[in-house]
C-alpha cells in the first residue's frame, strides 16, 4: 500500500444548539466583523438570522453577503471577493448547503490568494500558497458534508459546465453542525441532500483510492442514513441529528479518497439543465451501482448489511441486487423522482463528454466509455 494523505477540518461542534458556540469562538480569537455568506432563500426564511442574531446580541459586527446561486457561478465568487475586500470583514461565516460554502470556500482562497482572481484558475488541484479567510462553516442542509470538504464546484455559465476544485487550504477551520439549523429544510430538500450524502458515502466506499479510515467513516455513514434518512424527511429531531452526522462523516472520507461517476453525471447534469445536485446524484446512484457491481469485490455485501439486510445466505450475485434494490427504495421513499423530463436525445454528446472529462470520473472503480455513460444517461428518459 502506498502512503495515503489524510485532511481533516480541524474543530467541530456537533448536536442540537451547537450554534451558541459561535460569539465565544469568535470572541475567543479576537475577531472584529464577520462576512456571512448565505443564500437569498436561507436569508428570506429566518434561518441565517439564527446565527446573525446571536452576533447581534453578542456585540459582534457582521456583514451579509447573499449574491449565491444553486449552483454557484463564476460571478458569485467574483462580487464575494469585492464585497469581501470592501466590508472590512476579517473572518468569514458560511451558512447554507454547497452553494454558501463552495462561494465562501472560493471567495476566501482569492482573498488570501490574490494571484488566483481569476476563478477558472482555480479548477482541479490549484497550488495556492496561503490558508483561505478564517471559517466557520455552519451548514443548513443535511447533504454535502462541504464544512469539513477540501473540494469545492463551481459553475462555469459561458460553457456551461461545472469545475470541481480540490484544494486543502480551503477547509473551513471551524464547522458548527446543528441540527436544529436543518429544521427548516423543506421535505424535498431534506430528501435530496440526504441522497447527496448516501452517494458520497457508496461512491467513497467504492473508489479506487479508498482505504481502511475511509471506509469505516463511509460505512458508518451508510449505516446512519439508512436508519435516519426517512425520518429527517418527516423532520423528526433524531432524524435530522442523525443525517447531520452522517454526512459530515462521509466528507471527512470521501474528501480525501474521492467519488466516482454518479458525481460526474450529476455535475454535469446540474450545469445543463440546472438540476440540483442530489436530485441529480439519487438519481444516477442506483444506476452506477449496477454498471460498477462487478468491480466492487465483496464491498456490496457490508452495504446491503448497513441497511440492515441479512446477507449470510446470499450468493455475490444476490447481495449486490439487494444492496442497489436498498438504495433504490430508500430514494423512491422519500419521493425522489426516478426519470428526468429535462433530458433531450440531441444533449447526450455534450453529456457524455462532460461526465467524462470531469474530475470525479478517474476514481470510479469501473472506466466508463462514451457509449457506456450515453447507457445510463438513457436510463432517465
Amino acid at each position: 500500500m502506498g502512503v495515503n494523505r489524510f485532511v481533516l477540518n480541524g474543530v467541530s461542534y456537533h448536536g442540537h444548539g451547537a450554534i451558541n458556540e459561535i460569539p465565544g469562538i469568535v470572541k475567543a480569537k479576537g475577531f472584529k466583523k464577520a462576512f456571512v455568506a448565505s443564500d437569498p432563500d436561507l436569508v428570506k426564511f429566518g434561518v441565517t438570522s439564527k446565527v446573525t442574531d446571536l452576533l447581534e446580541k453578542n456585540g459582534i459586527a457582521f456583514e451579509l453577503y447573499s449574491d449565491i446561486k444553486p449552483n454557484p457561478t463564476i460571478e458569485n465568487v467574483k462580487n464575494g471577493v469585492e464585497a469581501y475586500k470592501a466590508s472590512g470583514a476579517d473572518f468569514m461565516i458560511t451558512i447554507g448547503g454547497g452553494s454558501s460554502m463552495d462561494t465562501g470556500k472560493g471567495i476566501g482562497i482569492i482573498v488570501n490568494n490574490p494571484e488566483f482572481a481569476d476563478v477558472r484558475s482555480l479548477e482541479g488541484v490549484a497550488p495556492t500558497k496561503n490558508r483561505t479567510v478564517f471559517t466557520i462553516a455552519v451548514p443548513t442542509t443535511g447533504g454535502t458534508g462541504a464544512e469539513s470538504t477540501i473540494n469545492y464546484v463551481i459553475t462555469d455559465v459561458e460553457k456551461k459546465r461545472k469545475f470541481v476544485c480540490v484544494d486543502p487550504n480551503d477547509i473551513p477551520d471551524i464547522a458548527v453542525v446543528d441540527p436544529d439549523m436543518m429544521s427548516s429544510m423543506p421535505k424535498g430538500l431534506t430528501a435530496s441532500t440526504g441522497m447527496d450524502a448516501l452517494t458520497h458515502a457508496i461512491e467513497g466506499y467504492t473508489t479506487g483510492a479508498a482505504w481502511e479510515l475511509s471506509d469505516c467513516l463511509n460505512l458508518e455513514s451508510i449505516r446512519l442514513i439508512a436508519k435516519n434518512l426517512r425520518k429527517a424527511v418527516e423532520n423528526d429531531p433524531d432524524g435530522r441529528e442523525g443525517m447531520a452526522l452522517a454526512q459530515y462523516v462521509t466528507a471527512m472520507a470521501y474528501s480525501n479518497v474521492g467519488l466516482g461517476i454518479a458525481h460526474s453525471m450529476a455535475h454535469t447534469l446540474g450545469a445543463v439543465y440546472d438540476t440540483p445536485h442530489g436530485v441529480a446524484c439519487a438519481m444516477m446512484l442506483p444506476i452506477v451501482m449496477e454498471f460498477n457491481a462487478e468491480s466492487t469485490g465483496d464491498k456490496f455485501k457490508y452495504i446491503a448489511e448497513a441497511f440492515d439486510i441479512d446477507t449470510s445466505a446470499m450468493s455475490q450475485d444476490e447481495y449486490r441486487k439487494a444492496a442497489i434494490d436498498a438504495v433504490r427504495q430508500l430514494s423512491v421513499d422519500v419521493g425522489i423522482p426516478t426519470k428526468l423530463e429535462k433530458l433531450k436525445e440531441e444533449d447526450l454528446d455534450f453529456l457524455c463528454e462532460s461526465a467524462a472529462a470531469d474530475a470525479c470520473a478517474p476514481g470510479n472503480p469501473r472506466p466508463a466509455n462514451l457509449e457506456q455513460f450515453r447507457e445510463m444517461f438513457k436510463k432517465l428518459m
